[in-house]
């Protein structure tokens, strides 16, 4: 395969327009990425391993990505599916194995301040189509929430047994972080969202403690541990 710079290879292969593999040092390879038309995926070597001989029966995904929009707002759109190794038998008839028994997404429109503006949600395939999918339009009650404080706590009430779906508000759990994430470009990771303030991510983790050796070290105007020789100096 032709040799491509920063410890990356690649090459063509039969149904996948190339290959790239990635090196922490000569001959170990961190992870490979298959790329073609329609498959983008990254298996890291080494993989979890199992000592018991076995066979995958079920594959949940989820994905979500953050849009940056022209208006000066973000989009956080997330998508869940469940498909099955095998042909499922369903009280609604048998879902052939490959076909998802689960697909469903969710947007939410938020501002740099991590306020829900807009909100929609979807089901396009689920064991009871002709139910399922007449839940979607109960999680605009989404708007007026803020993804950083205390969105999961509020979701999981608003949308509980009937009054919602279950994967859906599952999926909920997934958009604080990835918000975070989409607008982690948009600010300095050594304030708040205003010049001065502690930085959001700051005691949000056991790393980013206050008292931890990692805020010490990295964000020492926020440590609030015991105090070195040197910083009492």
């Amino acid at each position: 395969m032709p040799g491509l710079p920063f410890g990356i290879s690649g090459g063509s292969f039969p149904g996948l327009l190339f290959i790239i593999m990635c090196y922490d040092a000569p001959q170990q390879i961190r992870s490979i990425v298959l790329v073609s038309d329609s498959l983008a995926e990254i298996f890291p070597m080494p993989s979890a391993q199992s000592v018991v001989q076995r066979q995958r029966t079920h594959t949940r995904r989820i994905d979500v990505e953050g849009w940056k929009r022209e208006d000066g707002l973000w989009d956080i759109e997330g998508r869940l599916t469940d498909v099955k190794d095998f042909d499922y038998p369903l009280a609604s008839g048998v879902r052939r194995k490959g076909e998802p028994v689960h697909a469903m997404w969710v947007r939410v429109t938020i501002d740099r301040d991590f306020n829900v503006l807009d909100a929609d949600a979807s089901v396009e395939a689920a064991p009871y189509m002709g139910g399922c999918e007449r839940i979607g339009f109960a999680y605009r009650r989404m708007v007026g929430l803020n993804l950083v404080r205390g969105f999961r706590r509020c979701v999981a009430q608003m949308f509980e047994t009937v009054k919602g779906c279950s994967h859906l508000t599952e999926l909920l759990n997934s958009l604080p972080t990835a918000a975070i994430q989409t607008l982690a470009g948009e600010m300095r990771d050594t304030e708040g969202a205003t010049p001065g303030s502690q930085p959001w991510q700051l005691d949000r983790c056991h790393a980013l403690e206050a008292t931890s050796e990692t805020v010490r070290r990295y964000y020492p105007r926020w440590y609030r541990g015991p105090q070195t020789e040197t910083q009492s100096a």
